[in-house]
């Protein structure tokens, strides 16, 4: 797959079906209230879609369901009717004795021009109604991105939020041995499937981000044996430094209007938070401490930045506003602080936190009250959120193990998954959802 075809070549044409020919109650009657702390997970029927590739299709969107812990896929070996028709509607009294509350079908065809045509339909089996029904239309080589799609279609259906299935994660890969680890800049999409490496490994790679609004990221690298944040666009794979400052770059991050980058720049010992505008390349100081001001994620409207920093002789969660007053201290725990990541529905912030030996990924409010650890190892770090703000990335490294690997967990606690990737990995970010 070309890289323009990653990003351009689906076409997509969205069409609602008619509606079941049935009588249908006022409102559909399947739900799942994702604000209720630990759910349930919702039982659904997600048959084999009609077609060459149908089931494979319908797999992906199994997979992607239950790995969002919201919805339990039950085991196809249980199903009643056989759907040989996806346009008409199934017998919902057959469906409604294996407890199935949700219901998918499906088809997927060849067009005369070589194109995939992939539909769906989602019925809702108690209210015995169509919840939505939608059709899609691909190159042959996007059909795990369609999948994707119809998994989002269904997440927001029944959830009332947007999903994150059709997203990207950019991050490090890693392989060889300790004394000789090759790091690569690498993507994905976010259930681990096509990744293609970025870098060719010669040179460091370290902290990759997404911008908001472009298909570009930005890192580190060590390039040439220079510490240097550099601009990646990945359809032409041009690459461009941000700028050359004296000392280290650190924890380059976008802001949401994707117009500057804020970082980390290391002087004399010290280091503090500046920004760059990416038009006219002027940079900003925003910190002017004796200490280390790092990791800097702005809040989702631009208007204030989170950082960890050790003013007060540990790493800590500060956070100001984005012209840098208003500095404030807002994590008061036991332990050190790092890694803050302001959540893009702007109610939490991600962190990670190191305590009696061991390393956590936890939440707080911007203000730092409601402070929540989610997962406790050897050694956790690197919290990116994906896009509907509900599920978190970061990386684990597990006592004698290898190498670190990606993980995923959700805001309950409870649903957490590795996500496997061919070699080590580290440094996750997720991208905004694709257009």
């Amino acid at each position: 797959m070309t890289k323009c075809s990653l990003f351009r070549a689906l076409m997509v044409a969205v069409g609602m079906m008619s509606a079941a020919v049935i009588a249908t109650p006022a409102h559909a009657l399947v739900e799942i209230n994702i604000n209720k702390g630990n759910v349930e997970p919702l039982p659904i029927a997600i048959t084999d879609f009609q077609g060459d590739m149908g089931a494979q299709v319908s797999q992906v969107i199994a997979a992607d369901l239950q790995r969002s812990g919201l919805f339990k896929p039950i085991d196809k070996n249980a199903f009643i009717e056989k759907i040989s028709n996806p346009d008409g509607a199934p017998r919902f009294e057959d469906w409604k004795v294996i407890n199935a509350q949700a219901l998918v079908t499906g088809r997927v065809t060849k067009e005369a021009d070589g194109r995939l045509r992939a539909e769906f339909r989602l019925w809702d089996t108690f209210g015995g109604t169509q919840m939505t029904g939608q059709q899609f239309y691909t190159q042959p080589e996007n059909w795990r991105r369609v999948a994707h799609i119809i998994s989002d279609a269904i997440y927001k259906q029944i959830t009332g939020e947007e999903g994150y299935f059709d997203t990207r994660v950019v991050f490090v890969s890693e392989s060889g041995s300790k004394q000789q680890r090759k790091r690569q800049l690498a993507i994905m999409d976010q259930d681990g499937f096509n990744v293609r490496m970025l870098t060719n490994g010669s040179d460091l790679v370290l902290t990759p981000r997404f911008s908001p609004n472009r298909q570009e990221v930005t890192y580190m690298s060590f390039a040439n044996q220079q510490p240097r944040v550099y601009l990646l666009q990945l359809e032409t794979g041009q690459r461009e430094v941000v700028g050359n400052f004296p000392g280290m770059t650190f924890s380059p991050r976008f802001s949401p209007d994707g117009q500057k980058v804020v970082m980390s720049l290391q002087q004399e010992g010290n280091a503090n938070i500046y920004t760059m505008d990416l038009r006219s390349r002027t940079t900003t100081r925003l910190t002017s401490t004796a200490a280390i001001d790092t990791s800097p994620s702005y809040s989702p409207d631009g208007g204030q930045i989170v950082f960890e920093s050790d003013r007060g002789g540990r790493q800590q969660l500060y956070k100001m506003n984005s012209d840098g007053s208003s500095q404030t201290r807002i994590s008061f725990g036991d332990g050190s602080y790092s890694t803050p990541v302001w959540s893009p529905r702007g109610d939490l912030i991600a962190f990670t936190k190191q305590s009696g030996g061991k390393f956590s990924i936890g939440v707080m409010k911007p203000d730092g009250s409601g402070e929540r650890i989610l997962t406790t190892g050897f050694h956790n770090e690197g919290p990116t959120w994906a896009p509907n703000g509900r599920v978190i990335m970061f990386f684990r490294q597990a006592a004698g193990a290898g190498g670190p690997q990606l993980y995923s967990i959700d805001l309950t606690g409870y649903n957490e998954q590795m996500i496997k990737t061919p070699a080590y990995a580290s440094d996750p970010a997720w991208s905004p959802l694709l257009e």
